[in-house]
């Protein structure tokens, strides 16, 4: 069931209880709720990063017997960790979960005192693993969501892998050949489509265009009725553009595709042609075949930064339920507001501690896109 946003932020804002659960799961499931074998959870974190290849990560202090052999629960030879959040409302309304994810065992570590550690990783891992023995030719006429189908089953058979519109009926242009690596081939993909992907809670690729909301999915104030704890502010340029170019490559005789995108507002920090420098990201990918795709592409690519340079690191109570490039207000002890894209999310496997983020405030960019 997915909870509404604001039973989380009403349940989070005032006193409640928090719960936390872990299941050793010894078979590939996807969903809320599989079935597995429960773990104590004595500390940790699951940290959610926007602009890594792995998603999710996460550190999990648990006890058990050491695994000495391939087949013990806690061995790192397949098994995985699901990981949940909530907040226990009471009476018949019961406890609202946050699924954090699946996440195989990657490094157990401990000093024999039946405590032990498990670095975790997302499902993310195991595509970037799967590297090709020898190269793959994908033809040209497939469609994308077949494509990306095949080589994710071929790692993870039962795998569910969803789309936000139509983008998976388009086809290949040309034939492309992938030389060895499947993740980062699954990964120019999206990008080419103006997509990020990722695991969510539920265990399911997600291939998702993000996008501003005209309602935050999360409002932190400060004060007496607020869930901020602390917010530093920021500003910086570094890994800041403000025009993408972005190109595909010719086959034969055939002319490279080309898009541009600029930021053509005068009123943004980083308008193309003001102050703030023309600081162009250069892209390339022989799945852009046309002009039109290269300069979808790049819009989508320049227009995804949502807001640059001005950054917060926050610490506020938890709400287990955001994740990266959801929007959220944010409510200074000045009695400023600002909307901001979170970055970084890191949410505690501990009642006693915080939950931390990084974010990039919203600014509006007017993208423009032309081929000279």
């Amino acid at each position: 069931m997915v909870v509404p946003d604001a039973l989380f932020e009403n349940a989070t804002g005032g006193s409640h209880r928090a719960r936390i659960e872990a299941r050793i799961i010894t078979a590939y499931q996807t969903g809320p709720d599989p079935d597995g074998t429960p773990t104590v959870v004595s500390g940790g974190d699951v940290t959610y990063d926007a602009g890594a290849d792995i998603f999710a990560t996460a550190e999990l202090t648990t006890e058990g017997a050491w695994p000495r052999w391939a087949h013990s629960p806690l061995a790192p030879y397949g098994n995985e960790v699901f990981l949940r959040r909530g907040v226990d409302l009471g009476g018949p309304q019961g406890t609202i979960w946050a699924e954090l994810g699946y996440f195989r065992i990657v490094e157990p570590t401990g000093e024999g005192d039946g405590i032990i550690r498990l670095g975790l990783e997302d499902r993310m891992a195991g595509l970037i693993d799967a590297r090709f023995l020898t190269p793959r030719v994908l033809k040209r006429g497939r469609t994308v969501g077949n494509v990306v189908r095949d080589l994710v089953e071929e790692v993870y058979p039962l795998a569910e892998v969803t789309f936000d519109d139509a983008a998976e009926f388009g086809t290949l242009k040309r034939d492309i050949i992938v030389e060895r690596d499947r993740y980062q081939f699954l990964a120019d993909l999206a990008e080419s489509l103006g997509k990020v992907m990722f695991w969510d809670g539920y265990g399911i690729l997600q291939f998702r265009t993000p996008a501003a909301a005209s309602v935050p999915r999360w409002r932190i104030g400060a004060g007496a009725n607020g869930v901020l704890i602390r917010a530093e502010q920021r500003v910086s340029r570094r890994d800041v553009y403000n025009a993408v170019v972005a190109r595909g490559e010719g086959a034969g005789e055939e002319a490279a595709a080309l898009g541009i995108a600029i930021d053509d507002n005068p009123d943004s920090p980083t308008y193309f042609t003001g102050r703030f420098g023309q600081v162009p990201r250069f892209y390339s990918s022989p799945l852009l075949a046309d002009d039109a795709g290269a300069r979808a592409a790049a819009a989508t690519m320049l227009a995804n930064q949502l807001g640059v340079p001005h950054n917060a690191n926050l610490t506020a109570v938890c709400n287990p339920a955001v994740r990266p490039w959801d929007p959220v207000q944010v409510t200074t002890k000045d009695g400023d507001r600002e909307r901001h894209i979170l970055k970084t999310v890191t949410v505690p496997l501990s009642v006693e501690d915080a939950l931390t983020a990084t974010t990039t405030e919203q600014t509006h960019v007017t993208v423009r896109t032309y081929t000279p």
